[in-house]
């Protein structure tokens, strides 16, 4: 009989402990959603799932001394139930301890992005004294294996030149502020789109038909990278225009400027205070060009701004009646 009771509180405490997981836990996690305070949606959810193991081992605690077991089992029961909740707590302290530093960084996103990269050596850390104390619990002495580990590092670190080369070039990429999540980049091997993500091995970038470019930590910080978000997002956008030689330059600058103002006001991406301006700068074969300057708020706006620019400008030159002549050869034939 003891032992089936010792049973029954058990699966009580089992009971227990997924009940409130499921209901109670989530209740509150939907509760303090409502709430402008982000610390308190961190600390219910690191709770997932460490909950259940830690009503289990209170249960079965409880329980043991309801069965009929040798004290060298007991004994081995307790340990492994002290690993399991030392295991369990780690777990909870390093999400807890990941969770705040995150919404803490969120707050100083331009000093020191959040990165993956970050997350995980803080979750490293937390696991290292996590299993320290378990090994010292446990009655293991850490001491011997501390000294081995100065005898071997040397070989370690040699066997894990690649990835450690490609962990403290993903620290330095972090810390120079060079990239962060977000920033539009383009390689020096034709590579470009947006920074997704830095991890302790590589770096990911989403180009633009959203396929994704894994750049190792340590070939991209040899690489020359144009950020196109530093120091600011905002870019000049330069069109390649020509008119005809029997064009009215002033004329030509007046309409051209009247519509790069009218794009930047109702293009999205524009910058409706930026003042375009135009620059002739060649006299060629067969047309006088120049270059339009206009602004984009980040590099990808560019695109949708040199298409409607050529649109309008095409067809208000149309209206004003400015020739963009087509290609001219003159051809002198000599017959004698």
């Amino acid at each position: 009989m003891t032992g089936l009771f010792g049973l029954l509180l058990l699966l009580i405490s089992l009971g227990i402990g997924i009940s409130v997981e499921r209901f109670l836990l989530r209740y509150l996690r939907e509760l303090v959603k409502r709430t402008g305070w982000k610390w308190d949606d961190v600390l219910f959810s690191s709770l997932g799932k460490v909950t259940t193991i830690w009503f289990l081992v209170i249960g079965l605690y409880m329980a043991l001394p309801s069965f009929p077991l040798s004290p060298s089992y007991l004994s081995l029961i307790k340990k492994g139930a002290l690993s399991l909740t030392i295991i369990s707590v780690t777990i909870f302290f390093a999400r807890l301890i990941t969770g705040l530093l995150k919404v803490h960084l969120e707050k100083l996103r331009d000093v020191l992005p959040p990165t993956s990269l970050f997350e995980n050596l803080t979750k490293l850390a937390v696991f290292v004294i996590g299993g320290l104390i378990l090994v010292q619990t446990l009655g293991i002495s850490v001491t011997p294996a501390l000294a081995g580990l100065g005898i071997g590092g040397l070989a370690v670190a040699l066997a894990l030149q690649g990835p450690l080369a490609n962990l403290f070039s993903g620290i330095h990429i972090m810390i120079s502020r060079q990239l962060k999540p977000g920033d539009y980049v383009k390689l020096e091997t034709g590579e470009e789109g947006y920074v997704v993500d830095i991890t302790w091995r590589n770096t990911t970038i989403r180009q633009l038909p959203n396929n994704l470019v894994i750049v190792p930590n340590s070939k991209l910080a040899s690489l020359i990278v144009t950020n196109y978000h530093q120091p600011q997002p905002e870019l000049a956008v330069l069109v390649q225009v020509g008119v005809s030689y029997s064009s009215d330059l002033e004329k030509v600058e007046r309409v051209t400027i009247e519509v790069a103002k009218e794009v930047m006001r109702e293009v999205p991406g524009g910058v409706p205070d930026f003042e375009p301006f135009i620059r002739y700068h060649t006299f060629s074969d067969f047309s006088i060009n120049f270059t339009v300057i206009l602004r984009a708020r980040e590099y990808v706006d560019q695109y949708l701004i040199k298409h409607e620019f050529i649109k309008r400008l095409h067809k208000r030159y149309r209206e004003e009646g400015i020739e963009i002549p087509f290609p001219i050869r003159t051809v002198y034939l000599h017959t004698e």
